[in-house]
């Protein structure tokens, strides 16, 4: 086994190399107002600059070629702290906007809340801006046709934020499904695990701080609650709880793998059994998909062990992948002496996380025109299904999904 790791993964090293080397499919290079040299620095902004944006940020001041020139955030505190990363002389906004009529900006970090992705990704993408923004990118499935629509017209390099495309042992997990190596894959399994609950204080929120109008934009005028601005994703106004949250990850990925970018049907069930939250903490959700096989998500916000991850099951194998490994296993390996699994034929463990290499390859494609590797449509086909698995949850029935039409039927 150990051989056989060790040529594969050089095999999938080289492969990886003439990936990027080679790019994906190329935009019109006549999209871009100023075609970026090698040696030009990106000058970047940060809208939403809360925890993941501020993490984004990090990883960027140890990438070569690019600049963080503005940040842009409706809470002070946050902004504080983005400018401890960015450097004293960042520009600050309070409007995101204003930030996009700059000519000093090039490109935008979108980090907010997702009820504002929409808007924010569309009107970046019209003030010639090209766009790293966070998924799930849609807060609906119409917000989601609408961003497709505007980024695909407009020519501008849009990254999204499911760094797993460029995480080396998931492309090595593509190409061995592809290869056929698992045979009839009829099942699916993902799960995420975490301990949210357990999470009993907020941080401290300065009201006197915060412009709360700014920050609902369109959602419903309700008073500031703490749990609301720090938990958002738990809240239908704001977020979409777990599905959109986490079943996005791995979902986008086994879409990938299987080539299939949604399901028939979906039926969700879940219930708030420890948080005080609108979205469930407990939930299962079964998808059932073209080419004959199925998926169950199953997550709880009240248990870490395990963390996140998903499985396919064929008729020739099983491939497990989570963000410390990859392992294949082949049905026809015996058993290792005392379980009841072979030892993988395959194993590949995880190098670091796949957000540096995912902003790299923002970077990288801002000056090639390319398409980078997380576009705007596959992550709108992501998002979409956990927003199908959502319907089901709030209608407590089972839901199809009519591709021809482009609608959720019950």
């Amino acid at each position: 086994m150990k051989h056989f790791e060790t040529s594969t993964r050089r095999r999938f090293l080289k492969s990886y190399s003439r990936r990027l080397l080679v790019g994906c499919v190329a935009t019109s290079a006549l999209s871009a107002s100023k075609i970026l040299g090698a040696n030009d620095r990106v000058r970047l902004g940060a809208i939403g600059t809360g925890g993941r944006t501020r993490y984004l940020m990090g990883l960027l001041k140890n990438l070569p070629g690019n600049e963080q020139v503005g940040i842009c955030d409706v809470y002070e505190p946050n902004m504080d702290q983005a400018a401890a990363i960015a450097g004293s002389n960042v520009r600050r906004f309070s409007d995101y906007r204003v930030m996009l009529d700059s000519p000093e900006v090039d490109a935008v970090i979108i980090g907010s809340p997702d009820h504002w992705h929409k808007q924010m990704t569309i009107d970046a993408v019209k003030a010639g801006k090209d766009v790293y923004v966070e998924k799930p990118i849609s807060h609906s499935i119409d917000e989601g046709e609408a961003m497709v629509a505007a980024v695909e017209a407009s020519g501008r390099v849009v990254q999204t934020g499911t760094q797993q495309r460029s995480w080396e042992h998931f492309i090595l997990g593509e190409q061995i499904v592809k290869s056929g190596k698992l045979g009839q894959i009829t099942f699916g399994q993902a799960y995420w695990y975490q301990n949210y609950a357990a999470r009993k204080r907020l941080h401290n929120l300065d009201a006197s701080k915060l412009d709360w109008k700014r920050w609902l934009g369109s959602a419903p005028d309700q008073p500031i609650r703490p749990e609301r601005f720090f938990l958002w994703r738990w809240y239908w106004d704001f977020g979409g709880g777990a599905l959109t949250d986490l079943m996005t990850h791995w979902i986008d990925v086994i879409q990938w793998y299987m080539g299939t970018p949604a399901p028939n049907t979906a039926l969700a069930t879940g219930r708030v059994y420890a948080s005080a939250w609108e979205c469930p903490d407990t939930l299962n959700c079964v998808l059932e998909f073209p080419k004959d096989y199925s998926v169950i998500y199953t997550g709880t916000m009240a248990s870490r062990i395990d963390a996140g991850g998903f499985e396919l099951r064929g008729s020739a194998g099983t491939l497990k992948v989570d963000r410390q490994h990859l392992a294949f296993y082949a049905e026809e390996t015996p058993n290792a002496p005392g379980t009841q699994a072979p030892q993988p034929e395959i194993l590949m463990r995880s190098r670091g996380d796949g957000t540096s290499p995912h902003l790299q390859n923002f970077l990288d494609c801002i000056r090639s025109r390319q398409t980078p590797t997380a576009n705007i449509r596959v992550a709108h086909e992501a998002a979409r299904t956990s927003h199908i698995g959502n319907h089901s949850l709030k209608t407590q029935q089972k839901v199809k999904w009519n591709a021809r039409l482009g609608k959720i039927e019950t």
